[in-house]
Formats: structure tokens, sequence, C-alpha cells
């Protein structure tokens, strides 16, 4: 072979080899982008519900001086908002916290992937700190504790520490100046289809609400198997030696009864969301 010959097919080796070279630079940028890539894609919200009850109608308001996205939420169908149980708005772990100058006792629900819940100023705490919650779980009650002139659910959405404007069930809620612009009806804890359990005793009067004065709306002759989809502080009722003032909705019977009448030994069910 001549030496240009040589030379030629040496040139074509080296271009051949600068190409591969190339190449696999390339593919390891990109699988050294691709982590990067996907760290600094948007991190998805979780369907985040209102802080309190089903069925509950509250007005909100945002305060120009708050450092936060915060909203602050009172009872407006008459109920009373202080005593009222404050709801997890989605599943987490939840941290209980006390700031007496300002946010009161509060609790802080991570919610993972850089989201969490603030619930501020509660009069009680309902869950220890640590502890795992579902949305819809009681985690405290309604209050004025802190820096505060009157009983409200102070609420924030935060991500990665930086408070959002506020979202349930997938829309945006409004920033109004004052109560009674804006209106919320909470979805929260109402339940699909149910918790199963057995009634004991005969006659047992189902109630259109959880007071022993509301109208019967059906009887239940003796025991029955009932799906009970969330329960509520009533009246105190008291038989065989029990006094309970927790009840029950029933989904198929249309009205309440007395967890007293429930075959289960705690006053509270557990795994039932509150009213």
């Amino acid at each position: 072979m001549s030496l240009l010959s040589r030379l030629s097919a040496l040139s074509v080796l080296v271009a051949a080899l600068l190409a591969t070279t190339a190449l696999t630079a390339a593919t390891a940028q990109a699988q050294d982008r691709s982590p990067q890539l996907r760290q600094d894609a948007p991190l998805a919200a979780p369907n985040f519900k209102a802080p309190y009850p089903c069925g509950q109608r509250w007005t909100l308001s945002h305060h120009s001086a708050e450092v936060r996205r915060a909203l602050d939420f009172v009872r407006a169908d008459g109920g009373s908002t202080a005593g009222t149980p404050v709801l997890a708005s989605a599943a987490g772990t939840a941290t209980r916290l006390s700031e007496p100058s300002g946010a009161g006792n509060y609790i802080v629900i991570d919610h993972g992937a850089g989201w969490k819940t603030y619930y501020f100023h509660l009069a009680s705490y309902s869950v220890p700190s640590g502890a795992s919650v579902g949305q819809g779980q009681q985690i405290g009650v309604t209050g004025s504790s802190g820096n505060s002139s009157g009983a409200h659910v102070h609420y924030e959405q935060l991500l990665n520490g930086v408070g959002q404007n506020i979202v349930i069930n997938g829309a945006g809620l409004p920033y109004p100046s004052q109560y009674n612009q804006s209106y919320l009806t909470s979805d929260n804890g109402c339940g699909g289809g149910g918790s199963n359990f057995r009634t004991w005793g005969s006659d047992i009067r189902v109630r259109a609400d959880a007071y022993l004065d509301s109208a019967v709306v059906n009887v239940l002759a003796g025991p029955t198997a009932v799906t009970v989809v969330c329960q509520k502080q009533g009246s105190t009722v008291t038989a065989e030696g029990y006094t309970n003032n927790w009840w029950s909705k029933l989904r198929d019977q249309g009205g309440f009864i007395s967890n007293i009448y429930i075959d289960h030994p705690a006053a509270q069910l557990p795994g039932v969301p509150v009213c």
C-alpha cells in the first residue's frame, strides 16, 4: 500500500473514532440532564378539600397583612364556628405546633412532593404529632388561640415553603377583603360507600338530625345491618347504662341514630369521618 493510501485510511479511522467519541459524550450529557429535567417538572398538588365538615357553608376572606396566601374561614350556615371540627384537606403526616403570640395552636400536614397545609388558631388538637391522617379526618377543633380576634380557621397551602393561591377541588378560590362576599360549601368527609356496622336493640328511631327533638324519619324494628356515612356530636343519649353524644348518619335510612345503638364499643366510631 502506498504512503498516500495509508494516510487516507488513517484519516478515515481517526474521523470514525472522533464521531464515536462525540456520540458517546452527547449520550452521557443527555443522561446527566434527564434527572434534572424530571426534578424540575411541576409537582402535582393533592386534590385539596375544604378544611371543615361535609355540607357546612362557610364564608372566607384574606387580610392584606398576611405574609403568605392564607384564607380565613368562618361559618355562614347558622352553626357555631367555635367548636367545629377542623378536617385534613388531604392525606398526610400531621405535626402539632404552638405559637402563643401568633398562630396559636396549629397543625401542619405534610402531603409529600413538597406540599403542606397549615391550620392556625385551634382550640385543641385531635391527633398526636406524627400521626398519619386521611383526607376528611378531624385534626383539631376551631378556636381563637394565639393572635386572633375571634374563632376562625386560618388555612394555607404551601409548595416547597412558598405560599400558594388556595385551590379546593381543583378550582382556585377568590381572595375577598372581607367576609360574606364569597362562600364555600364543603364536600370533605362526606364519605363514599360508608362503613358497615350492625345495630342492636328494637324500635330504634332514626332522626333527621343528631338531636332528640329532630323529626323521626325511620324506625329500626330490630338489629339491622347499616352503612354509616359520617358521624357528629349532638344530643346526649343514655341507654342500658351507657351515655354518648355521638350520632351516626345512616346512608340507607335517611337520618341519624345515636352511636349507643351501634354494636361497637367505641363512643366515636373508628374510621368514620366527622360530618
